[in-house]
């Protein structure tokens, strides 16, 4: 993966130039292409896996670019919707929530409850204001607000495809607006790690290990488990990989709880840490309380042949099934969570069937291979499909 990384970044050197071979299909994003997590680990597979009619360059700009020249582009940055002309097939893969939702995470903090609102002045701002919804300071809120309408206008309107990560996505798509013709839903895929785990055996599940593994932010539900950590065999220890604004908080309530002894944090960690420390748990807790739009930690998990313990939110369930590759638990119940981590921490064989039938589920339907080859055919359905006789179809300035 490093290799594609850096030949994506020195091809972009041409991009800036202006100089593009024609009659390919471009990757279009602001995020850079990398393992920082989220859109970035992801557009670094697809280059890894990317079939010969794909370029090795991404585009970040496209604005004063003749895009008729290309046979189909591949947004994955919502400002680029108010780039497009129209020339030429495009699909926009929508990774999170932000084309709907002004603070991007659909989470009600205040109430502790996912939002089912759809996008509107009042009830966003509502949202914000009193449910505690993202940032509350009035010009980033306001800003926001504007951005979301923007672009809710562009692409109720724009006549491209809509490739979202989750059913829960989609659903959340159509609601607010966009076309359901004009929507599909590709499940996300991993690479498969170069390093081979086995797995579970009866050794490390007597380490009585469990991971969390993400960025430590409110919405990701760290502070569910460790309130939950205390009800739970004083033998478990919580191995915790990420970094975030919440860690210093999140530390001093660890030893308010009296954890201390019971949890280590790791900060960020490389490739090889992470496997390592993926390796000694009997199972991964992802405890999100916002509604995840996917959630690659259960691939990841799978990939490693360990089960994963989640939250019944966002596109979570579409990854995991309850009681054959994991458990699900309702968000922010201590109870529930505790009894799941009890129920995996005193049954070795159910661990590792779990994590077997994860692993299963992966190499059948989420492998990046698999991921590519079904992108491929919505590339090829958007191109035959383009009315290529009428070379400017819309504009953004047309349809504001």
């Amino acid at each position: 993966m490093p290799n594609s990384i850096n030949n994506a970044k020195q091809n972009n050197e041409q991009l800036h130039r202006g100089i593009f071979e024609e009659d390919l299909i471009y990757q279009c994003s602001n995020f850079d292409v990398g393992e920082g997590g989220g859109v970035e680990t992801y557009l670094a597979s697809l280059f890894e896996h990317r079939p010969p009619e794909v370029s090795d360059r991404v585009i970040k700009s496209l604005q004063n670019v003749d895009q008729s020249q290309f046979k189909l582009l591949h947004l994955h940055s919502p400002d680029l919707l108010l780039q497009l002309t129209g020339e030429c097939p495009t699909v926009f893969s929508v990774h999170n929530h932000s084309l709907y939702c002004p603070s991007g995470t659909k989470y009600l903090a205040g109430q502790r409850t996912i939002c089912d609102r759809n996008f509107s002045y009042l009830g966003c701002t509502w949202g914000k204001l009193v449910d505690k919804c993202g940032s509350r300071r009035p010009l980033r809120t306001l800003k926001e607000l504007q951005n979301t309408h923007q672009l809710l206008d562009t692409l109720k309107k724009v006549k491209i495809t809509f490739v979202a990560n989750s059913e829960y996505v989609r659903q959340e798509l159509i609601k607010n607006g966009v076309p359901p013709e004009r929507t599909v839903t590709l499940h996300c895929g991993i690479s498969i790690p170069q390093r081979t785990t086995a797995p579970l055996s009866l050794e490390i599940h007597q380490n009585h290990r469990i991971l969390f593994v993400g960025r430590i932010v409110s919405d990701k539900g760290l502070e569910w488990l460790l309130k939950t950590l205390v009800h739970t065999n004083p033998q478990i220890k919580l191995d915790i990989a990420g970094e975030g604004w919440e860690r210093p908080r999140l530390e001093r309530l660890a030893n308010t709880l009296g954890l201390s002894n019971r949890i280590t944090w790791h900060g960020w960690c490389d490739r090889n840490t992470l496997n390592n420390l993926y390796e000694q748990c009997f199972a991964v807790i992802f405890p999100s309380v916002w509604p995840e739009p996917a959630g690659l930690v259960t691939l990841e998990a799978y990939s490693r042949y360990r089960p994963i313990i989640g939250s019944a939110v966002g596109g979570i369930p579409e990854h995991l099934r309850d009681g054959e590759t994991g458990i699900l638990v309702p968000a922010n119940d201590i109870k529930k969570l505790a009894d799941a981590i009890h129920d995996l921490y005193g049954d070795y064989e159910k661990s590792r069937y779990m994590g077997e039938q994860g692993h299963a589920l992966l190499m059948k339907e989420f492998t990046m291979n698999a991921h590519v080859n079904n992108l491929r055919t919505i590339y090829a359905k958007t191109i035959a499909e383009f009315p290529y006789r009428a070379k400017k179809i819309y504009s953004v300035s047309q349809a504001k």
